[in-house]
């Protein structure tokens, strides 16, 4: 019996770990290399001193089709926030709930200075009429700026500036709403159809359960190990790539080989994924349609004295203007082990690559959580971690996805994998690794 073909996927994130398990689960002898010592990409965990601490404000949609279709989620135990959030800002604080969830906040959400009686109506009707739009469609629709298209629905500027702009703000670390309407539409939909959740042990529970799946159908997973090129049959990868320059007249690849140099040897394989952040990905590869314009963010975790509560009932605290951070969240309310008992843990998510200090950053947020509950002080405020991201996300304006690379265009049998390939989330990236696990499987058996 002839041996399985063996497949090299570099990068041990969300996509790399998904196309990894789908490839041995297909009878391919898969192992992944991952250069840190721990999988997961840009999903991880620092746990210090009693605390967890996320790189930067993560959570997981829990609507997602790829997380219903690739995670257990009941085995992640997750902690889910309360629909809607709480605005903060000049005029005080004010909760927008989901009246659909809990009717009994719709008295407070309507009193609310930033939503009136027509936006809740406006919100209802985009509800009704994107719940009955197939997922996979989304992004073939008209396109615009998120801004643009709520302004086409008829909100108001207040519900938008107060509550939209600072909501999606930390959904696409662009508070100016100029990403592509696609993004909204479709997170729009799963989040009037899921809800918002972190794992009770941290975001990188859910690329350890990956991994353990990949184990469970024999897929090797190897840390700690760089690798420096990529070179397949139709020449070296870090040269130009292009969909078609590595296809015979029948439409299947070469099949000569791949070869991958890393800093521990070279590996020889049939075929190779590449599923590395997307700078790296773009030059193990040479695609140039791989995105790098970047959106960063810095995200700083606060302790306080047990006992205080910024009354938000597990909601995000949203700031309503422009000033300091973006959004204040209340972990240890959410998720009770992500700090000692004896504290409340808190962060605030700052848009943009940050040049203050982190002690300047601290002193804003305190001046700010003051500002919004002026009846008391936060002089027990301390910073016990700061998560600087300068690569979170990939810009994402209108028409992005057009522009996108496919899992085939790298030349030679080397395939990518990534959110750079779908688009810039949890669902992307974990929707690539299915697709590229399904192109190699493909083309290796055509």
């Amino acid at each position: 019996m002839p041996s399985p073909p063996r497949v090299i996927v570099v990068g041990g994130g969300l996509a790399g770990l998904v196309a990894a398990r789908h490839l041995a689960g297909g009878g391919i002898d898969v192992a992944v290399l991952e250069r840190r010592d721990t999988v997961g990409g840009r999903v991880r965990t620092l746990e210090r001193d009693g605390y967890r601490f996320d790189r930067g404000f993560q959570v997981l949609f829990t609507g997602y089709p790829a997380v219903q279709r690739e995670l257990d989620r009941e085995a992640l135990e997750l902690r889910r926030f309360a629909p809607g959030a709480t605005v903060a800002g000049p005029d005080g604080r004010s909760t927008l709930a989901d009246p659909l969830r809990e009717p009994e906040t719709i008295p407070a959400t309507l009193s609310s200075p930033s939503v009136s009686v027509g936006d809740a109506l406006r919100v209802a009707r985009l509800w009704w009429d994107l719940r009955r739009t197939d997922p996979s469609a989304l992004f073939a629709g008209h396109d615009a700026t998120i801004d643009a298209f709520l302004r086409e629905r008829g909100f108001s500027r207040r519900f938008v500036e107060d509550f939209l702009a600072p909501f999606y703000g930390g959904i696409t670390l662009d508070r100016s709403l100029s990403t592509s309407s696609r993004v909204f539409e479709y997170t729009f939909k799963t989040l009037a159809a899921g809800e918002i959740a972190v794992p009770a042990a941290g975001m990188e529970a859910i690329p350890t359960q990956l991994a353990d799946r990949v184990r469970e159908v024999d897929g090797r997973i190897e840390t700690g190990v760089t690798v420096e090129s990529v070179s397949g049959a139709a020449g070296d990868s870090s040269g130009v790539g292009g969909r078609g320059s590595d296809e015979s007249v029948g439409g299947r690849r070469s099949d000569a080989g791949v070869t991958v140099e890393t800093d521990a040897g070279t590996v020889a394989a049939d075929a190779v994924v590449v599923s590395t952040d997307p700078p790296s990905a773009r030059e193990l590869t040479g695609v140039d349609a791989i995105p790098t314009d970047a959106r960063g963010c810095v995200t700083q975790y606060y302790s306080l004295p047990a006992g205080i509560d910024l009354e938000t009932g597990r909601r995000l605290l949203l700031n309503a203007t422009e000033q300091g951070p973006n959004h204040v969240v209340p972990h240890s309310a959410v998720a009770p082990a992500s700090a000692p008992g004896n504290v409340t843990l808190i962060s605030a998510t700052y848009l943009g690559e940050r040049t203050e200090r982190d002690e300047e950053l601290a002193a804003l947020t305190r001046r700010t959580l003051e500002s919004w509950y002026p009846d008391r002080r936060f002089d027990g405020l301390e910073t016990v971690h700061t998560a600087r991201v300068p690569f979170a996300q990939f810009a994402q304006p209108p028409g992005f996805f057009e522009g996108l690379p496919d899992a085939r265009d790298p030349a030679g049998p080397v395939y990518l994998a990534g959110d750079s390939t779908r688009w810039s989330s949890i669902q992307g990236a974990m929707e690539s690794g299915r697709q590229a696990a399904k192109a190699v499987i493909d083309d290796l058996s055509g």
